[in-house]
């Protein structure tokens, strides 16, 4: 194990990375070796039980977790552990598996003052905190210690106070920053391995930075020079962290400029982060890892640059020369106990421990922690979002501005975050989701797996389902295209997925971290957003898409100046805000999706789209039908899913829905009249903000088309299905096609489009993100591409590749003629599908499917009579 172990040391070493965590089969082999420890090599056994190996809950920390036990207990015994040593490495394991331990050795008399000091610190207790309690009752000393530490926030107030001057080196980039460029698509398969994947940050050569291997590997050199200042360093940027939830973004600017964390191997928090703006999702994960991060004006800040913070004050001078170079305000100064308490989620649960704790004793509030400024009440009604997020806190409504904790009733994860998510769950000590609803898809590695992908299709549904969550399969489909016939009208959710944007309810996308802790505990942490109002009025004209909707309201709000393409001095009126949708209520669920999952790209903190009682219902009654389906085919936990499709059914039976009030306050109302939309929008290369009609972009040559996504439905596939019927040759483009869901192609296939599709040589791929998020298979560099995918990106689909954002139906159409067709021509393809809209778009109403309802009995008569609901 040892030498095998050393050899992995020397291959990182090459990439100037550490070694990964040890896993349970390497533990167990150290163990063994400490039992009996070759001469010279104890120090360094000690140094990988100490701090090599994962906390919280992982396989590989139940087995240091016992053989610690073991030898505390007197079961065992090893020369280089003595007990008290023993009961010391499980305390820094931070909770799970040591707590049962810890909490037994408070009735030793020995142990039991170390044991104590340990428990102290800790803050994963969760059920374990009434075995303390109950300790503390019967007269244990050492228990009501513990009680009374907590009670005056020890773990707290044991932490370093951040200095009134913190000096720090200016790592900065120009322009924008967004997911993609701290963790590439094509590199997903190595983001839980922090070290690993943060080589690949900004691998595309860009103003300023200067890549070691384009392509490759990021601007190493560049960051040691930074380094080499010998202070610490901060991340400074002019739009940071727009595009994708995924938290392994902050992991990467985390392991560069963030600080180790103890016993948390290959991990590291804290750090500082300023943009001039900041995405409100990678803002709140930052937040959760500890860093100091907040907006201020960066026009002054250079990179190298030696810059003075006063974290206090609120003010940025110049190190050297005194220089003021920015004033900024906190959004809370909330952040500074995050800071001080390591996180976020580490605030949230220390202080709900100090509270419990304090009630245990009889004591009242403590005002050891900055409070949230409440805003003042105006008086005024509530939007929608506002009554949705104030149901599930208990209450008429929250005003923006107001810190809450909403219930989380559904929880999505997909494949590229998944494992990272699990490692959360795992340091959460989490062993059973509190959140009512629970999916884990596999809709991103699944076309084109990598043997690491297949590892964690093989692994990660086991640790969902044990945990009461649902779990999807390989070749399923997209996990929106799901996880929304999951959902309950008026409630609120999350989702480690930037697309997570519910069309019933209301969601609010976060990266691993939140969404592991929304799962384990039921709540989410929120300052609750300001909204913004988009009307919109009059009728549709014909040959335009409800993509075309989607891409007037960044149209409309340049127009009216709350919208930027320009990245320096950004404008942007959505960014951190809800967008709340009206004036389309009879929209079904299906196409409601389409507008606010493009809320992401509005970097939206959430979407509300008002919807008729009769389109939900409709989309309720299919879902019931759904569930149950998935139960008979042996999908799991099958008590989520049936309990799921009996609230549906109480809904149903009850049918409520919230309204805005019609005195609601917005910060912005964009109205849009259909009547003045007379041909399609697109957004341009590569821009998700730079929307133009189409007469200002035909005549460009193009190569490739995409048609998929979770932008799409079945209607779009029959849609484009219907131009190419007619069309008799080869097609010019390379046009790949990828249906949502496995049912959707199901569908297709029996009603002859694959038929179609195979004729004119169209690439059809498998249920799934596909082309989307570009971690797989992807466009030719340099390649102009017309796309129904969620974003454009630079080097998203493919390297170099330029590529617009349209509806399914322009694609299409430009697929067959090679080129962007301008207005007239594309009106004239258009006029066809209009005169079979009835036929194209229908949606999949399981309810109405024989084979589906058959299912839906057979489940009813065989299985669910058997399920523990409650």
């Amino acid at each position: 194990m040892l030498q095998d172990y050393r050899n992995h040391v020397e291959e990182r070493a090459a990439q100037n990375i550490p070694p990964k965590p040890l896993n349970a089969e390497q533990v167990a082999g150290l163990v063994d070796l400490l039992k009996n420890p070759p001469a010279g090599e104890g120090e360094f056994l000690l140094e990988l039980l100490s701090e090599r190996v994962p906390p919280g809950v992982d396989e590989a920390a139940y087995v240091k977790a016992g053989f610690l036990s073991a030898i505390a207990k007197g079961e065992d015994s090893c020369e280089l552990i003595s007990k008290e040593k023993a009961v010391e490495l499980l305390g820094n394991m931070h909770g799970g598996y040591n707590i049962a331990t810890l909490v037994e050795l408070l009735d030793d008399k020995a142990l039991a003052p170390l044991a104590a000091k340990e428990l102290k610190h800790t803050l994963l207790m969760f059920d374990a905190y009434h075995d303390v309690e109950e300790k503390h009752k019967a007269g244990n000393e050492h228990a009501t210690d513990i009680i009374k530490s907590w009670a005056e926030g020890e773990w707290f107030t044991s932490r370093k106070l951040m200095d009134d001057k913190i000096t720090y080196t200016v790592f900065k980039v120009t322009g924008e920053t967004n997911t993609d460029d701290l963790s590439p698509a094509p590199d997903a398969w190595s983001r839980p391995d922090i070290p690993l994947h943060a080589l690949a940050a900004y691998k595309m050569p860009r103003e300023g930075l200067e890549p070691e291997e384009p392509g490759v590997k990021g601007p190493m050199a560049q960051i040691e020079e930074v380094k080499s200042k010998g202070y610490p360093v901060a991340f400074v940027g002019d739009v940071v962290g727009t595009g994708s939830s995924r938290k392994s973004a902050t992991n990467s600017v985390l392991w560069f400029f963030g600080e180790d964390l103890p016993g948390v191997p290959n991990k590291r928090g804290g750090g500082v982060c300023i943009g001039s703006k900041v995405a409100p999702i990678f803002f709140n994960t930052m937040e959760d890892a500890g860093a100091l991060v907040f907006e201020a004006d960066v026009e002054k800040m250079n990179m190298g640059d030696v810059i003075d913070i006063y974290p206090f004050e609120g003010k940025i001078t110049n190190h050297e020369t005194g220089e003021l170079l920015a004033e900024y305000s906190y959004k809370s100064k909330v952040i500074l106990d995050e800071v001080r308490a390591g996180g976020r989620i580490n605030l949230i649960i220390g202080r709900g421990l100090t509270e419990k704790a304090r009630e245990t004793l009889g004591l009242g509030p403590t005002d050891l922690f900055r409070t949230p400024e409440q805003p003042k009440d105006s008086g005024a009604g509530f939007s929608l979002a506002q009554k949705m997020v104030g149901k599930a806190c208990g209450v008429d409504g929250i005003r923006p501005g107001t810190y809450c904790e909403p219930k989380m009733t559904t929880v999505g994860s997909q494949d590229t975050t998944g494992p990272m998510t699990r490692d959360e769950l795992k340091d959460l000590a989490c062993l059973g989701f509190t959140a009512d609803l629970t999916m884990q898809s596999f809709c991103h590695t699944a076309a084109y797996p990598k043997p690491v992908d297949i590892e964690t299709q093989h692994t990660l549904p086991d640790f969902i389902m044990n945990r009461g969550g649902v779990s999807l399969r390989p070749g399923d489909g997209i996990i929106h295209s799901w996880l929304n016939r999951m959902l309950l009208p008026d409630t609120v959710g999350t989702g480690g997925d930037s697309h997570t944007r519910f069309p019933l309810g209301i969601s609010f996308p976060a990266g691993s971290g939140l969404v592991a802790f929304a799962a384990a505990t039921g709540v989410m942490p929120l300052d609750m957003p300001e909204s913004v109002l988009v009307r919109f009025k009059g009728e549709m004209q014909p040959g335009i898409t409800l993509r075309d909707l989607v891409h007037a309201i960044p149209l409309y709000a340049i127009k009216q100046g709350l919208l930027t393409v320009e990245k320096k001095g950004k404008i942007n009126a959505f960014s951190g805000r809800i967008l709340e949708i009206e004036g389309l209520e009879n929209l079904t669920v299906e196409q409601a999706f389409e507008l606010s999952d493009a809320s992401a790209e509005r970097s939206a903190a959430g979407c509300t789209i008002n919807l008729s009682e009769a389109s939900i219902a409709e989309y309720l009654r299919s879902n019931i039908t759904m569930l149950r389906w998935m139960i008979n085919e042996g999908y799991g936990d099958p008590r989520t899913l049936e309990r799921r499709a009996q609230k549906m059914e109480e809904w149903l039976a009850n049918p409520e829905l919230m309204r805005a009030d019609a005195d609601a306050e917005y910060a912005e109302v964009i109205e849009i009249d259909l009547n003045e939309i007379k041909e399609p929008i697109v957004c341009c290369p590569n821009d998700p903000d730079d929307a133009k009609t189409l007469s200002d972009v035909a005549g460009d040559k193009v190569d490739e088309v995409f048609i998929g996504s979770c932008m799409t439905n079945i209607g779009h596939f029959r849609a484009a299905g219907k131009l190419l019927e007619q069309y008799n040759k080869t097609l010019p483009t390379r046009l790949w096609m990828s249906p949502p869901t496995k049912m959707d192609k199901a569908q297709l296939m029996e009603e002859g489009y694959y038929n179609i599709y195979g004729r004119v040589g169209v690439r059809t791929e498998m249920p799934g993100c596909s082309l989307c998020m570009g971690n797989q298979a992807r466009v030719d560099a340099g390649t102009t591409v017309l796309s129904t995918s969620t974003r454009n990106f630079p080097n998203r689909l493919g390297d170099g590749a330029n590529v617009y954002l349209t509806s399914a139906e322009l694609a299409a159409v430009g697929a067959i003629v090679g080129r962007i067709p301008t207005a007239e021509e594309y009106m004239e393809y258009a006029s066809k599908i209009n005169a079979m809209s009835g036929e194209v778009f229908r949606y999949l109403n399981f309810d109405k499917m024989p084979s589906f309802k058959k299912a839906e009995e057979e489940a009813k008569a065989r299985i669910i009579p058997t399920l523990n609901v409650a």
